[in-house]
């Protein structure tokens, strides 16, 4: 995860090349600080699988069957404060607002930072915009990784993050689930993302079953729970 701090005067003072970046690029340690800001001024955070395996037993063990919700609330806020901090460096760089600009290169500038710090990349299925939802994919989830095949979704985290981000920049509540894992045995995470109707009956769908083109052919058939 990332927390925002001042941007770095060595960071300012380096050419900007946007969303393309090389690793030393992107990374910039501070020595005398003993810390690691990246390309946009926020403090990075390195963490091996083992934390990530920690993590994910540790909620388990506290909390049960509840860690999923929690890991997904804390993506949320993630998601929440992340948007805020994109917007500032987003409209500083390219002089336009978010709202002016094109959708899947806004998408693209986002993700780029998250790729480059090992989150996995995207692709995201607009497709379905104008049917209220929409699908993502991530291929090498950071999370689904460390813990391998375990038979049941893991990627909360994810989802939530994508909840708080879209919500921010629509200004409308969505939720996200996960309805495809790679903990799952898949080659892939994949996410739905929604108004709450949607969601819900994604959720019900999957506990009853079905699989994740039963559900993207449902909702395409305008199938949701009111």
């Amino acid at each position: 995860m990332t927390v925002a701090v001042e941007r770095p005067n060595s960071a300012s003072k380096l050419k900007r090349k946007n969303n393309h970046y090389s690793l030393q690029d992107f990374f910039q340690p501070n020595l005398e600080k003993g810390i690691i800001e990246d390309w946009n001024g926020l403090r990075n955070i390195l963490t091996s699988e083992d934390f990530i395996i920690g993590l994910q037993e540790g909620l388990e063990d506290e909390v049960g069957e509840a860690s999923a919700a929690v890991m997904y609330s804390i993506g949320c806020e993630w998601g929440r404060q992340d948007a805020l901090v994109f917007t500032e460096w987003f409209e500083k760089d390219f002089g336009r607002s978010i709202r002016q600009t094109n959708l899947p290169f806004l998408l693209e500038t986002w993700w780029w930072p998250f790729t480059s710090q090992g989150w996995g990349r995207w692709q995201v299925d607009m497709s379905d915009r104008k049917q209220g939802f929409m699908f993502i994919s991530v291929f090498d989830s950071a999370v689904a990784r460390s813990l391998g095949d375990v038979g049941k979704p893991v990627c909360h985290l994810y989802a939530g993050l994508f909840s708080g981000f879209f919500t921010h920049l629509v200004n409308k509540e969505l939720e996200c689930i996960e309805i495809q894992c790679y903990s799952m045995g898949e080659n892939y995470c994949k996410f739905l993302l929604g108004g709450k109707n949607r969601i819900d009956a994604a959720s019900f769908w999957l506990n009853e079953g079905a699989t994740t083109r039963d559900i993207e052919g449902r909702l395409r058939n305008g199938e949701f729970l009111k």
